[in-house]
């Protein structure tokens, strides 16, 4: 087993003091060359749940319990010195708004060369081959590698931020929102490229995504997240086939499918609940039309309903 996350919890301090609960036990394990979707509306946690994997929280944000081992290490226990020696060479991350990602005032070739010097022992004279091999591997000729961000479409962006990610042959890549303002069409090459990278480097892979079209075409496991708790975990085919959780039920409804066609979508009512005010009991009940009074007063924890599928409901 490559990652194992275990009860992950991150808390962030307003500037009037009060300390908002982000992400609560969150737990899940992956091996190499597995892909982890990590799905669920605006403002559930997901992002900041990998960024306090990776330790990449901002000021106000600190993990506050859990443990994230990675390698038989615990990540959260790394000195600031240890972390960066790991970050690049095992692990990396494709930030969301591969637009904004880039410094615009240097070459794409300069900014993915930096990222192998700052992290890896590679000979000065060696960089441009490894930049044009790393280009190459994602799709963009070589020879653009001195050209500026402006000089690249959105997808071409995006398969940039995927190379330099690559740089220093990480054993697991976070993709926060890989397909965030791309075109269809090149969304799909995105997903593609990412799986194909997955299966040619044994790479582990987390792709976090609003899209569940994006985890059923790419990944072998879905973790559905709701209020900053796990409301579902388990193999893909088995959630998207018998999802137990309501919320995943109703995610699942709100998406078009090929195989049901012209059937009517149906949204799910309300909104996500704001960090400063958590209703207690679940999460997810006010919105939640199989709502019982045990759903409102206590927390469902996270129970086996199938093999390697677990859900937090009290009804399943």
């Amino acid at each position: 087993m490559l990652l194992d996350v275990r009860n992950l919890t991150t808390e962030f301090t307003t500037p009037e003091g009060a300390r908002l609960r982000a992400v609560e036990g969150v737990s899940f394990t992956l091996g190499r060359g597995e892909a982890l979707g990590i799905v669920g509306e605006s403002g559930c946690g997901k992002t900041t749940a990998m960024l306090s994997l990776l330790r990449l929280l901002p000021a106000a944000g600190r993990v506050v319990a859990g443990e994230v081992l990675f390698a038989g290490d615990d990540l959260l226990r790394l000195t600031p010195a240890e972390l960066r020696e790991r970050r690049w060479r095992d692990l990396s991350i494709v930030f969301q708004g591969a637009m904004n990602a880039l410094n615009p005032v240097r070459s794409v070739g300069d900014q993915i060369r930096e990222a192998i010097l700052a992290h890896m022992p590679w000979p000065r004279d060696k960089v441009g081959a490894r930049v044009s091999e790393l280009l190459e591997l994602v799709g963009i000729p070589a020879w653009r590698a001195a050209q500026f961000p402006h000089q690249y479409s959105g997808g071409m962006r995006q398969r940039a931020m995927i190379a330099m990610a690559l740089a220093c042959n990480p054993q697991l890549v976070v993709a926060d929102e890989p397909t965030t303002a791309l075109d269809v069409m090149v969304q799909a090459q995105i997903i593609d490229l990412l799986d194909r990278l997955r299966r040619d480097l044994d790479l582990a892979m987390i792709i976090v995504t609003h899209d569940l079209g994006v985890v059923a075409e790419a990944c072998q496991q879905v973790l559905v997240m709701y209020g900053g708790r796990v409301a579902e975990h388990g193999p893909v085919e088995r959630v998207f086939a018998a999802p137990r959780h309501p919320y995943t039920q109703m995610l699942l409804k709100a998406f078009p499918t090929i195989e049901h066609r012209g059937a009517p979508m149906v949204g799910i009512p309300g909104s996500p609940p704001r960090l400063s005010d958590l209703p207690a009991g679940c999460r997810f009940h006010p919105r939640c039309p199989l709502a019982v009074e045990r759903c409102r007063v206590e927390t469902p924890e996270p129970r086996a309903v199938g093999e390697g599928h677990v859900a937090a409901c009290h009804l399943v």
